[in-house]
This record gives structure tokens, sequence and C-alpha cells, in this order.
């Protein structure tokens, strides 16, 4: 039986990968060519102002990040908070996410909403107006939001040059092919595009689970 050296293997598997691709493939070609969207799955989580997080940390306090988040400048803090509604029954360990916001944001599923129960409408990220209140508690004081928590609408961050690609705009609306172990369409997903966003459809835990995807799944436009 005749023997390799690890090179003449690794030269072998190479060529007949190679013989394998079709013709005139590359692998930038195909990333061009793919117009399948990725899935990022949001958990309950808290944007909160300075001046809350002095109320709830401690005068001065300053947020302590420990993972950045696939959206660029958006990272996950150390720090998590309870939150509290009408039920009383306390949902706790809650993230912060970063940066600091001018207005204080609590972001929750449907789900939470039966635990807590609160009312929170679904609204784009900042739409606060007329949102539900809530209450934050942590470990050096609570504030109490008059508004601020919502269930945040099915969205997909993009470029303007991947906006330019699927022929879409900021603030267009179109429906989402899900291919899960539960096949589902979601209708009104909205366009946000920015030149600060990386192309990325976010969507919360029940909606992810009700389709049977979690990160790193992709969907398609539907046509």
């Amino acid at each position: 039986m005749a023997s390799y050296t690890s090179e003449q293997i690794a030269e072998m598997v190479k060529r007949a990968l190679a013989e394998m691709a079709p013709s005139g493939s590359s692998a930038g070609a195909a990333a061009t060519a793919d117009m399948s969207i990725p899935i990022g799955v949001s958990n309950r989580h808290i944007h909160l102002t300075q001046e809350h997080v002095d109320i709830l940390f401690g005068k001065g306090y300053s947020l302590t990040p420990i993972k950045d988040l696939s959206q660029p400048g958006q990272f996950a803090c150390k720090e998590t908070l309870t939150l509290i509604g009408p039920s009383m029954r306390p949902i706790e360990g809650v993230r912060v996410l970063g940066p600091l916001r001018k207005q204080s944001q609590v972001e929750i599923s449907v789900t939470d909403s039966y635990v807590l129960k609160v009312k929170p409408p679904v609204r784009e990220s900042g739409k606060l107006s007329g949102s539900a209140p809530i209450t934050i508690v942590g470990p050096k004081g609570i504030v109490q939001l008059d508004e601020g928590c919502i269930i945040a609408n099915r969205h997909i961050h993009m470029s303007p040059e991947d906006a330019a690609r699927f022929g879409v705009k900021d603030g267009d609306y179109i429906n989402v092919d899900v291919v899960g172990t539960k096949h589902t369409l979601w209708y009104d997903v909205q366009i946000r595009v920015s030149d600060k966003f990386r192309l990325e459809m976010h969507v919360d835990t029940d909606d992810a689970n009700a389709a049977g995807i979690g990160n790193g799944s992709r969907v398609t436009v539907a046509k």
C-alpha cells in the first residue's frame, strides 16, 4: 500500500474538492448570490438612561460590557435587573444592554407579559409613547416607568448596500418565509436601514420557539 505525507494528502483533497465544484463558481460569488437573512433571537432585556443607571446601581455607576452583540456598537452588560408588574410575580436576571439610551426601554415577550400581567404594545424599538408601565428593581434602587415596556416588532437590520440588493428601503414592510421545524410565514416585517447596521432579522423567543428556529437560522423574503 502506498504511503503519503500529510502535505500530499492535503493536496489530493484540495484537487478533489476543486473538481467537485460547479464550473465558474467561487465562494465570493456564492456569498453575493445568497439572498437569505440570518436570524438573531432576542431574549427579554433592558435599555437604560444614565439617570436610571444611577438610581438602580448607585450614583456614578458605569455599566460593564461583557459581550459584543451582532449589531455594531451594541453589547450585553454584566448587570441584570428584576422586572415587576401588577401580578407582583418578578422576572429576575433580566440582562441590561448597552450603550446608554435617551429613554429607558424594557423589551419582553408575550409569554413574559402573562407572567407580569402587563399589556405592552408591539412596537418598533424607541417608539415608547403610550407603551406599558413597568417597575425595574436594582441592587441600589427602584425605577418605575410610566411607559417604556414593549414587545419588539419583527424587523430586519440592513446596510444601505443590503437594502439595494434586496430592493427595499428603510420603513418598508415585507413578508418572510421561515423554514424551521414548523414552516411558517411572517407578515409585516419591518425593514430598518442604516450604515451602522449588519444584515440580521430580529425576533423574540416566542417567535423563534413557535417556528422551531434559533440564532444563526436563515430565512428568505417571501415571493
